[in-house]
């Protein structure tokens, strides 16, 4: 099941950051995957948005697996997903 219109505008709206760079790659992904984002999906997004800047940029550019406050998450098939998909260039 795909997200509705209101959790995607949340997480859009969520998705604005303090890093450029951060915003440049979460609008590149909602431009390619938002309209497909499954309810699992936005989850793992919302928590992912919920990291403080420098751990998102970490994460969304490669220079880091995990962090700290996601450890055992980011472990997880539905996590290596949605990274995957940020990740796209």
């Amino acid at each position: 099941m795909t997200l509705g219109n209101a959790e995607l505008y949340r997480l859009k709206s969520d998705a604005r950051r303090g890093l450029l760079e951060n915003d440049l790659i979460l609008q590149r992904f909602f431009e390619r995957h938002g309209a497909q984002l499954s309810v699992d999906e936005g989850k793992v997004l919302g928590q992912l948005l919920a990291l403080e800047d420098n751990d998102l940029m970490d994460l969304l550019i490669g220079r880091k697996d995990s962090v700290v406050a996601l450890e055992k998450e980011l472990q997880l098939d539905s996590y290596k997903t949605v990274l995957q998909k940020l990740r796209e260039r």
